[in-house]
């Protein structure tokens, strides 16, 4: 299994000359199975380069999984090259809400005025699905999803393939109503799809002193980061959601922090950054 990532900043695009090593997209992450299988999370700005890039060599079915409805993590999809081609067969799943279906809450962005067309005017076939509180089969893949602790509705998800574990856990405050360190791991939100995660990709959006002044927004610190990544036994963790007021020597020092405060190989914990891949092995 292979993780490539094209957007790992949250809340806005923020290109610029102090954010070029990271790139500035929001957030959108691939991953292919060693059966082909196309897996995208989150279709934020950076689905718009991914489309490019695998217009030509992906396959028919693709599979979008979508952990909430923010703007940063689902405007990408109408930019998304695939969508506009009629042999594509899209799979959209996302949070579960009793109020409205995926597709009908979807389209309040994807549809006129803040889009001109409808969702549903695109060639592809399109396929909506609420992800279920459980899991099920993607190709080659198991997914499991769950419930995070975010602001509305928002779902964490877990790829198991090749005899590997992805965990995608952005837009997440673990520490919200938990002491990590001391709380059991049924207890803390999360805990269950991160559990020995060979790679664990999680927010890291506030630093330590900033988070003091958002507790509840719905995002991550180093120290709690750390705390968690130790919690879970992940074997290794990548830093993504990165605040778009940080430039790439600030998420150096973040990172930094994680260190202080994990005892692990520095190898181990990673700055998400576009155009990385990793190749996620047990």
């Amino acid at each position: 299994m292979r993780v490539m990532f094209w957007g790992c900043r949250g809340t806005i695009a923020s290109p610029g000359a102090d954010t070029a090593r990271y790139g500035g997209n929001t957030s959108c992450v691939e991953v292919r199975l060693d059966d082909g299988t196309l897996l995208v999370l989150d279709a934020g700005t950076g689905a718009r380069a991914l489309g490019q890039a695998r217009v030509a060599d992906s396959p028919s079915r693709i599979d979008v999984l979508i952990t909430h409805l923010h703007v940063d993590h689902i405007e990408g999809l109408g930019f998304f090259e695939p969508i506009w081609r009629a042999e594509t067969d899209l799979h959209v799943w996302g949070p579960p809400s009793p109020v409205a279906s995926h597709d009908r809450r979807l389209a309040k962005y994807f549809s006129p005025p803040l889009f001109p067309l409808h969702l549903s005017e695109v060639p592809a076939h399109v396929t909506f699905h609420d992800a279920p509180e459980g899991s099920w089969t993607i190709g080659g893949a198991t997914v499991h999803s769950a419930s995070i602790q975010h602001q509305g509705i928002t779902v964490g998800y877990r790829v198991e393939a090749d005899g590997a574990a992805v965990t995608y856990l952005t837009d997440h405050e673990p520490a919200l109503g938990a002491d990590i360190e001391t709380a059991l791991p049924e207890w803390i939100s999360g805990a269950a799809l991160a559990w020995k995660a060979d790679l664990l990709i999680h927010d890291c959006q506030y630093t330590d002193e900033e988070y003091e002044a958002r507790v509840g927004f719905g995002h991550t610190s180093p120290a709690d980061v750390a705390a968690f990544a130790a919690k879970v036994g992940a074997r290794r963790l990548a830093l993504f959601h990165h605040d778009p007021f940080h430039s790439d020597d600030e998420l150096d020092a973040i990172r930094e922090r994680v260190l202080e405060r994990w005892s692990v190989d520095p190898s181990r914990v990673v700055i998400a950054a576009e155009g990385a891949e990793l190749a996620v092995e047990r």
